[in-house]
């Protein structure tokens, strides 16, 4: 598949604590693998090895267990921030990475998505950014999408009042030139770019399973999902 992928492994995981007072948060292990690992194995099975890792918070964790990628058939490079630059501006930072269209994905979300589909999508729609979105039964907390024939109505970051189940999954696809419209230093894409952007942008809405596991609850019903149904991540039970 011509296509990068940047992944966002820079995250502390405040809220999982204890766990992640010696770890970064996409580091913590779903059954015996680090979630990040889950991460780039999709990517790997969908034919994106080419991959770029942005991170902040422990990056000597992450690269002393991934090195170059090669033991799990991907090529990684890494862009390691001083302080943390947002998701948009960890994108831009990594700009000599991207010569190409390439996904963004987060790397603490532990997901079965079906990247393959997902990217066909992006390109029949010949658009400069699709944004992956689920329903949810709570979305209170996330990034509200509100579309319309997979056009973008209303895009809402954790709204006091939702208007809709569909929230964004943080997985993007997008075209080089979006960079033209990232600043450098410290931006988001959901509070900066996308607002700016929207006419040029298109909904996936996603049927799989979907966990950022954000809280220790989340986290611990992550991995008796996982326990259930090993295979849908690639996972086994010895």
């Amino acid at each position: 598949m011509d296509m990068k992928a940047i992944i966002m492994a820079g995250g502390k995981g405040t809220r999982l604590r204890p766990l992640t007072s010696g770890m970064p948060k996409p580091m913590v292990p779903i059954l015996d693998k680090p979630v990040l690992a889950l991460t780039v194995n999709n990517l790997v099975r969908a034919g994106i090895t080419e991959i770029a890792m942005t991170l902040g918070y422990m990056p000597e964790r992450i690269i002393n267990y991934f090195g170059n990628g090669a033991r799990l058939g991907a090529k990684i490079t890494y862009f390691v921030e001083e302080s943390p630059l947002g998701t948009s501006g960890g994108v831009k930072n990594a700009a000599r990475f991207i010569d190409r269209p390439f996904v963004v994905m987060s790397g603490d979300a532990l997901t079965d998505f079906d990247i393959s589909s997902f990217v066909k999508y992006h390109k029949d729609m010949s658009c400069l950014c699709t944004l992956a979105a689920k329903k949810v039964a709570d979305p209170r907390g996330m990034g509200e999408i509100v579309e319309n024939g997979g056009r973008i109505v209303e895009f809402n970051e954790k709204p006091l009042k939702y208007k809709s189940n569909l929230v964004n999954m943080g997985i993007y696809a997008m075209e080089r030139e979006i960079l033209n419209y990232i600043p450098c230093g410290v931006s988001d894409f959901s509070k900066d770019i996308f607002p700016a952007i929207r006419e040029q942008m298109r909904v996936y809405v996603a049927d799989c399973y979907w966990s950022d596991i954000g809280t220790l609850i989340g986290y611990y019903r992550a991995n008796i999902d996982a326990a259930m149904q090993p295979e849908k991540f690639g996972l086994k039970i010895v």
